[in-house]
């Protein structure tokens, strides 16, 4: 497939954060030469180091996606697009989710769009589907009405980014693997699952490499294809299946406890609250995590997986890399990771 593409620029938002690092280095595996727009080029550079840049010189552009003059400038170099930057809170506070998520996702595809630029790649997420209207998510189905101001963000992105027209979106479930720059979600949740226990809950998680989404986003750069949308939740798992795995991979036992539904939300309620009040807490669930925990569903990735030739690796690679990579940085301490440790 990647032997049909023609070479192309390629400006890649967000390339100093986890998806568009990764996503930059498959791009130039692929052929075609990344452009960097990002707010902190030594930021960029640690990212493209953990996600194993060659250490190109690609064309850095540093700017803020909320500056749409800048972006502009930025886009004219190129042939595509690819939008991989975000701000995540789904675990955090304080972020401006609507500044990036909105506004800067309007200078960035609308300008692409504008100038002609093909193709236009938005990398969304499958939390503009939860919580759920079925068992599965597929990519039609109908966009949530999210509760915290993250989902809320998005789906407001997503919808401008339909009614746009020509956009290719990719939705991908939550992301492991190594290199993160700074922990966040499912990173961060699995050094707190691996320390302190695995809450036992209805509902699960889409687990997906981010290595395999990077090979999949640069699978995207075909011109002529107009809007499409790919779905790529990955390996669905409940809680307690995840609990044995990582208890399985790391040969200690399994540490998990079982949780009313009730319970988790007042939880982690208590903790939102604590956190704005300036209380110190390490432990990174929220309301909005909880409530994402407790409602996610399996994904329908066929259609994805099968147009741009993908096979996404045993989930019991990605967790293992992710668990040595966690230790390795000092996430986790040897202990902790069993008989992974090296």
């Amino acid at each position: 497939m990647s032997a049909r593409l023609a070479s192309m620029h390629v400006l890649v938002t967000g390339a100093s954060g986890f998806v568009g690092a990764h996503a930059a280095v498959a791009l130039t595996e692929a052929g075609h030469e990344p452009h960097l727009l990002v707010r902190d080029p030594a930021k960029a550079a640690r990212s493209l180091t953990g996600a194993g840049a060659p250490g190109a010189g690609w064309p850095l552009h540093e700017a803020d996606i909320r500056d749409a003059a800048a972006v502009r400038d930025a886009l004219k170099g190129c042939d595509a697009v690819l939008h991989a930057a975000a701000d995540m809170g789904v675990t955090g506070h304080g972020a401006d989710l609507r500044g990036s998520n909105v506004v800067g996702l309007r200078n960035v595809l609308d300008q692409a769009v504008e100038l002609g630029l093909d193709p236009v790649v938005h990398v969304s997420t499958v939390a503009v589907f939860v919580p759920p209207a079925g068992p599965r998510i597929t990519p039609g189905s109908p966009l949530a009405t999210p509760r915290n101001a993250y989902g809320r963000s998005k789906v407001e992105g997503e919808r401008h980014a339909r009614d746009l027209g020509g956009v290719t979106i990719v939705y991908p479930g939550g992301l492991l693997g190594p290199g993160q720059p700074r922990l966040d979600a499912l990173n961060e949740g699995f050094r707190a699952g691996t320390r302190s226990g695995w809450p036992v809950v209805p509902g699960g998680v889409g687990i997906l490499d981010v290595r395999d989404l990077a090979v999949a986003l640069a699978r995207c750069f075909t011109p002529g294809q107009g809007a499409r949308r790919y779905l790529i939740g990955g390996h669905f798992m409940t809680w307690a299946e995840l609990a044995a795995l990582c208890a399985g991979l790391t040969g200690r036992p399994r540490r998990a406890y079982r949780l009313h539904p009730g319970l988790l939300r007042a939880l982690a309620t208590a903790l939102d609250a604590a956190k704005a009040l300036g209380v110190p807490v390490s432990y990174p669930l929220t309301r909005d995590a909880a409530d994402i925990m407790l409602t996610m569903v399996p994904t329908d990735d066929t259609p994805a997986l099968e147009a741009l030739g993908v096979t996404l690796r045993p989930v019991e690679d990605t967790v293992s890399d992710t668990l040595r990579w966690l230790c390795a940085e000092g996430h986790l301490e040897r202990r902790e990771i069993g008989r992974l440790s090296p």
